[in-house]
């Protein structure tokens, strides 16, 4: 496999995302959100929105890519959007079905922790819809169940249930201590 790279996204990583956020949107809700409303989503929009997100801070959107350049996933992150006891929140994270159980997700999600203790943020939480199984993947790299909300969404209600860290920088101290550790 080709070497993976996770890094700050740039302006012009904003078509690549919109591509892969619309392939993945269909791909993960299909059976779960409407079938016109996936449908119709369209890159070119999120394209535009993808390009204003990265002109405002960068660093708060990580894409990782291939030796080619080629986006395989990507995701955002910022201060939280109101939950209590949280400062940081993970909006967005996505890995291409093709490059799914690799690890590239993994890496994502910590390095968008890692931008989230740079910006001051000690609590995370993430939203994931609850019929989407990836919530067993925010559960195996620690995040606790924190509650369930209901999102109005394309004019239907949608559960989503949310995951959180409460000491990040101690969830990134205790993984960066695992990864150092030899094998034996």
């Amino acid at each position: 496999m080709d070497e993976i790279t996770i890094r700050a996204a740039r302006p012009g990583d904003a078509t690549g995302i919109a591509r892969l956020d619309v392939e993945t949107w269909r791909t993960t809700y299909a059976g779960v959100l409407s079938t016109p409303y996936l449908v119709g989503l369209s890159a070119e929009r999120r394209q535009r929105g993808w390009a204003k997100v990265i002109e405002h801070e960068p660093r708060d959107v990580r894409v990782a890519v291939d030796a080619n350049g080629a986006i395989l996933g990507f995701g955002s992150c910022g201060r939280c959007r109101g939950e209590p006891g949280f400062t940081g929140e993970v909006f967005t994270l996505y890995v291409g079905p093709d490059w799914q159980n690799l690890g590239i997700g993994r890496r994502l999600l910590l390095s968008l922790f890692a931008r989230l203790v740079d910006q001051g943020c000690n609590a995370v939480i993430i939203w994931v819809l609850q019929e989407n199984p990836a919530r067993f993947f925010y559960q195996r790299l620690g995040g606790s169940f924190v509650c369930r909300k209901t999102f109005p969404f394309a004019g239907k209600p949608i559960e989503a249930a949310g995951y959180g860290w409460r000491d990040l920088p101690g969830f990134l101290a205790t993984v960066a201590g695992a990864e150092r550790r030899p094998e034996g």
